[in-house]
């Protein structure tokens, strides 16, 4: 009966990330092309940001988690792609010992180009969805429905999402003028922008 109920509690919240039969091939070929940009990206330095972690690892930490090294589908697409990027999250997993300071991170006018390659595929694929999701839970539509990469996305709007939007915003708004100019700078054309 536990397996029955944990079973059905999972599919049950598959509308949350937006994963169903018309959007799974759009999913499907983002992981293949994230693990191809990711995989390349680590190769600058052991984490997103730099030689130490930040929020953007832990945050892709717990999506890989199960991506990378728990799902069997999933996990063979990464150890065929990239398994770099399954080895990453057993780093991630394990940070004892490593003393990170501010001098870790990757300098403001040295980023490598595969971060924005990295952010090129969330702004085409992510992003979106996220502004659709927001507009369908602020009208109170029962349906969202966009394009991402030419191909229909539509799933039940998800209130938290826009919530998350809300936040990226304030945060944004947030940093000095100085801090968002270079925000800006490094979000320029790749469809991340938009956001704000």
């Amino acid at each position: 009966q536990l397996s029955t109920f944990i079973k059905e509690r999972q599919i049950s919240r598959l509308y949350v990330v937006g994963s169903n039969d018309t959007t799974a091939p759009v999913i499907e070929a983002s992981y293949k092309r994230f693990l191809d940009l990711f995989a390349a990206h680590i190769k600058n330095g052991p984490f997103v940001l730099g030689r130490r972690p930040g929020a953007s690892d832990f945050g892709l930490y717990g999506q890989l988690t199960q991506l990378a090294t728990f799902d069997p589908t999933p996990v063979a697409i990464t150890m065929e792609r990239a398994p770099d990027v399954h080895a990453w999250v057993s780093i991630v997993e394990d940070l004892s010992g490593l003393e990170p300071s501010d001098d870790d991170w990757f300098e403001r006018d040295a980023l490598p180009e595969t971060l924005g390659a990295l952010l090129s595929e969330v702004g085409r694929t992510y992003v979106p969805v996220l502004l659709a999701n927001a507009k369908a839970v602020d009208e109170g539509a029962e349906i969202m429905t966009t394009e991402v990469e030419g191909c229909v996305w539509e799933q039940t709007p998800f209130p938290y999402q826009a919530k998350c939007l809300q936040w990226i915003r304030q945060e944004f708004v947030r940093l000095d003028p100085e801090d968002r100019d270079v925000v800006g700078d490094v979000l320029a054309g790749t469809g991340c922008e938009r956001l704000f």
